[in-house]
């Protein structure tokens, strides 16, 4: 971001979409505060986009009502009205936006950690658990084969740890979807490393 952007010294969510630029950055809104983010890596960028053809192509074969979108902006229930954080993928079952702008509802939110942004994505994380209608976290690693998934219990709370997948199959019960860890890693010089 140039020094010449101006910007209120802490910007509501309403504020952040108006002025958000459409300059090829991704921009996130942290406490009112305008964030841009890096660009993803090749191999980031080709576990997102496999996961999420993985995800789209699992909810048109049940003809499910839900949505998958790369790159959706939510916003946490905590400290709602200055934050829209954006994971890299965002499944939603609900009919539209807060705005249109917003993904409304999300059951299953995920991010790719790279070592680049380990301190951002865990922040995020954190951020996406107060959301009421986030029923899974998924972190997929960006540089080794492997998962976290956060699960919500039953009675709404979050484990104290994450669930480690390194292995075998990957569970999401948000959206009844099972699938081979590798199968994120299908596109990537990952996948025939163990």
């Amino acid at each position: 971001m140039s020094s010449a952007t101006k910007f209120p010294a802490r910007m509501s969510v309403a504020d952040f979409i108006d002025w958000c630029p459409e300059d090829g950055q991704v921009w996130q809104l942290v406490d009112g505060e305008p964030v841009a983010m890096a660009p993803a890596s090749t191999t980031h960028a080709r576990i997102q986009a496999e996961i999420a053809r993985l995800i789209g192509n699992h909810l048109l074969e049940r003809g499910s009502a839900c949505d998958v979108l790369m790159a959706p902006g939510v916003t946490p229930h905590l400290e709602r009205a200055h934050n829209v954080r954006v994971p890299d993928i965002g499944v939603s079952c609900s009919a539209g936006g807060d705005d249109g702008s917003l993904l409304s509802e999300p059951v299953l939110l995920i991010e790719i950690l790279s070592p680049s942004n380990h301190r951002e994505t865990w922040a995020n994380v954190w951020a996406y658990a107060s959301i009421p209608s986030v029923r899974e976290i998924l972190v997929v690693s960006s540089v080794s084969v492997g998962a976290e998934v956060l699960r919500r219990r039953s009675d709404g709370s979050w484990p104290e740890q994450a669930e480690v997948v390194s292995s075998g199959e990957l569970h999401l019960e948000s959206i009844g979807y099972v699938t081979p860890l590798m199968a994120f890693y299908r596109t990537t010089r990952l996948n025939t490393r163990r």
